[in-house]
């Protein structure tokens, strides 16, 4: 099974690819989507999604997993947020992928077994898991913590349920 994890941010979005065949988990592609601050909005949402339909062409993966909604205490910011993950759930969904949500605590307790982890906390357990060279950076080291969340609630042990 192949999932495409997706940590969406309008300025650093995190893409990341795993690979689960038998017991053994493998990265297969990971990067961050830095946009410049003085890009307009719209350029952002474009060169998220191009990235994005990049990636799924190139690994075609069975499977997505995003950050499940949280609360913001400012209203622009959660709209901006939804507006990405708007994004890339229509990409995914184009590409015939199905997309599956879960909470930042889900993913967090999941990989570290802490759902209030530290980001270097995470992006340390992502590289000890998946036997990586370098520590990845932490918007990608968290979608690769959602991708290998998804991975291992699909093993039988509460699954996601589409969105």
């Amino acid at each position: 099974m192949k999932v495409l994890g997706i940590d969406a941010s309008l300025r650093g979005t995190g893409l990341a690819v795993i690979e689960q065949r038998g017991p053994r988990t493998a990265a297969l592609h990971w990067e961050v989507v830095k946009i410049p601050a003085k890009a307009p909005h719209s350029e952002c949402l474009r060169t998220i999604r191009e990235r994005m339909d990049a990636v799924l062409a190139a690994h075609r993966p069975d499977a997505a997993a995003v950050e499940g909604g949280f609360f913001f205490k400012n209203a622009k910011v959660a709209m901006v947020l939804g507006e990405v993950r708007g994004v890339a759930i229509a990409g995914c969904a184009a590409a015939g992928v199905p997309v599956y949500e879960y909470s930042p605590r889900r993913a967090k307790q999941n990989v570290t077994g802490w759902g209030a982890a530290p980001k270097d906390q995470v992006a340390r357990m992502v590289k000890s898991v998946l036997g990586l060279d370098e520590l990845p950076p932490p918007d990608a080291a968290d979608a690769l913590a959602l991708a290998l969340c998804h991975v291992q609630t699909h093993r039988g042990v509460a699954p996601g349920e589409p969105i």
